[in-house]
């Protein structure tokens, strides 16, 4: 008996009719009896050596197709899970190695240092030698970092490494590790000064404590530079990034008084025009998007607001022609619950979670929104991590 996966479900697995779950298998593969998987027409081969023991990855066993396929089935999924439907859109892929920012670790392990993602559902770490997510600036300073950090690993304890390409190159923090005494600071120097490091820092457990930098790293949103924090969030790809914001345009369209909640450096607000009110709780974030937007001269009022401690009421809501929602994994039950019966007419809504999308989106459209249409970006490559933009209007 054979059976043909006709799906893959939400963890990566690929589901038949009658409901077998079969690992690393795509649309079109056939599954047999004794559960082997015979690659159909959509299963590529994947391009990374460590492909699938490396836990950055889950899908690279998929074409494009399945793939963009997989993500639309997710967020329907979500939807209908709230009695929704919309027009989902073809999603726009981040290319391979487009990755500008990863959180990777490092141990000392056979008396050399290890780095890279653990394994799936295992604590174990896969030392990479490839990367096919990572830019290839990323990925380079990952073989001089192994040397540079067995001079501070201690055995049997890990780092933790957050990269971020940033405008004057390379901002890197180290969580886990000390560094001590002038010996060690000419090495990190000397590391930086080689290898396009714009920032070294280091966390030893009580909070960034900057080493390097020789001059303030920036990361320059709609042209606009914008001071970055350590260890800031940031859409994970250009490509992703310019796809949510060009999803952000099309949705408040013409509108001059916006409201960008979540707003984060100001990813979305240095792309609107008009007024914007920019609502972050992340008083670094909030303090730079504040900085950056007097320089330009716009008329972008930057308020450190903690949303989900103190939305913005439906009064406040009234005073805006179009509403940006980008909140955390969590979503924004608190604001959407106070947008629902709100004047405003548009709101468009960025997130990285279905699930807490669609639950939010049935607010919204129990108090009177219609749910137009949804892009989706999957700037997360070969992941099961979803992001969109969809636009709610009255």
């Amino acid at each position: 008996m054979t059976d043909t996966i006709l799906r893959v479900a939400a963890r990566g697995e690929g589901v038949t009719a009658d409901g077998r779950h079969a690992p690393l298998a795509a649309p079109g593969d056939t599954l047999t009896a004794a559960f082997e998987v015979i690659p159909g027409p959509h299963h590529q081969t994947p391009p990374c050596r460590h492909f699938p023991t490396c836990g950055g990855c889950q899908l690279q066993h998929l074409d494009d197709q399945s793939y963009s396929a997989f993500i639309v089935d997710r967020i329907a999924g979500a939807l209908a899970a709230h009695d929704l439907t919309a027009e989902i859109r073809t999603p726009k892929l981040s290319p391979p190695k487009t990755r500008r920012r990863a959180a990777l670790q490092a141990e000392m392990k056979n008396g050399r240092v290890q780095i890279g993602f653990s394994e799936n559902a295992s604590h174990t770490l896969v030392d990479i030698q490839e990367c096919w997510i990572l830019t290839p600036e990323l990925f380079a300073v990952s073989a001089p970092l192994r040397t540079l950090l067995a001079n501070f690993l201690k055995k049997n304890r890990r780092a933790r490494l957050h990269l971020t390409q940033a405008d004057q190159g390379i901002d890197l923090l180290v969580e886990g590790i000390e560094a001590e005494g002038l010996d060690a600071a000419e090495a990190i120097s000397a590391f930086c000064q080689k290898h396009g490091v714009a920032r070294f820092a280091i966390d030893s457990g009580y909070g960034a404590e900057i080493r390097w930098e020789p001059e303030p790293v920036t990361i320059s949103l709609s042209g606009v530079p914008v001071a970055l924090p350590t260890a800031s969030f940031l859409q994970a790809t250009r490509e992703g990034e310019a796809a949510l914001i060009e999803a952000v345009l099309e949705g408040v369209g013409g509108a001059t008084t916006v409201a960008d909640l979540f707003a984060g450096l100001g990813t979305f607000t240095f792309a609107l025009s008009g007024k914007v009110y920019a609502g972050e709780a992340a008083r670094e974030a909030i303090l730079a998007l504040k900085s950056a937007a007097a320089r330009t001269g716009r008329t972008i009022f930057a308020d450190h607001r903690d949303l989900y401690r103190r939305a913005l009421t439906t009064a406040e809501l009234d005073r805006f022609e179009a509403l940006v929602l980008d909140p955390p994994r969590a979503g924004a039950r608190e604001q959407a619950l106070l947008a629902a019966p709100s004047k405003v007419p548009v709101i468009v809504y960025v997130s990285c979670n279905p699930s807490s999308f669609a639950r939010d989106a049935q607010i919204l459209c129990e108090g009177g929104f219609a749910l137009e249409w949804i892009q989706p970006v999957g700037q997360f490559r070969w992941s099961t991590h979803v992001e969109l933009a969809a636009k709610f209007s009255r």
